[in-house]
């Protein structure tokens, strides 16, 4: 039996070129690629679903939705199919600073399904803008009074771990603190876009390496990023503590 002939690969500065960019209402501008697991009206509409003010902080940004991105050494590929033999040196995603912009290529071909796919994307876009714009006050002031009400758990690995270094009265815990908001802001901005574009069943956030923040906490959290980034028209967010 003849063998599969290993996956085509393209160079990022490749795929930009060949592949045609859209700007969504928001502003984001995304592509996407020939052979990749989701299809244009999910795409369409997971990008559309960013808040105009997360979206406006975004520029000079654009999202490449790919079947496979691999890294080789110092080196990024971009495959045209999932192969098995590029699969152990694949990557989720992979930012790229090319000319003056910045591409973010997002492998489709490694999440099997539109709510990681999405998770992928919207993780990307929150900590881009936190990055951009900071924590605002009140936010910061919410979190941590939930820790200092010692509410359990976390939105994710880094929050976990910067919030464990914050309270462990190390000489760097201020810094760890600051740490602990980006993070937790982040997480917050992400798994908000999330339940905008798609339902999200409060168990399916759970990791194995560490326990999910508590369900009333997390939910202020997110009543909290509402408030500073309203839905864009055509989506809703709602929070049900029991679905009928």
């Amino acid at each position: 039996m003849a063998e599969a002939a290993q996956a085509a690969t393209l160079t990022p500065s490749e795929v930009v070129r060949q592949t045609p960019v859209s700007q969504a209402v928001n502003g984001i501008c995304y592509a996407l690629r020939d052979g990749s697991s989701v299809n244009l009206a999910d795409v369409e509409r997971m990008v559309a679903a960013v808040p105009r003010p997360v979206a406006s902080a975004l520029d000079r940004k654009a999202y490449y939705f790919v079947p496979l991105t691999v890294s080789q050494g110092e080196e990024t590929v971009i495959a045209d199919r999932y192969d098995v033999a590029l699969s152990d040196h694949a990557v989720c995603h992979r930012n790229l600073n090319l000319g003056t912009s910045q591409c973010v290529f997002i492998s489709t071909r490694l999440m099997d399904d539109r709510f990681s796919l999405a998770f992928e994307f919207y993780i990307n876009v929150a900590h881009a803008f936190v990055e951009r714009v900071g924590v605002p006050a009140d936010f910061g002031d919410l979190v941590w009074k939930q820790v200092e009400d010692k509410q359990r758990g976390e939105t994710g690995l880094d929050a976990w771990e910067f919030r464990k270094a914050a309270t462990s009265g190390i000489p760097d815990g201020e810094r760890a603190k600051n740490e602990y908001f980006s993070a937790a802001f982040s997480d917050a901005i992400a798994i908000y876009m999330l339940s905008i574009f798609t339902d999200v069943e409060y168990y399916d956030l759970r990791e194995r390496e560490y326990p999910l923040l508590a369900p009333q906490a997390l939910a202020e959290r997110l009543r909290k990023v509402a408030e500073l980034f309203p839905v864009n028209p055509g989506f809703e967010f709602n929070i049900f503590y029991r679905r009928r």
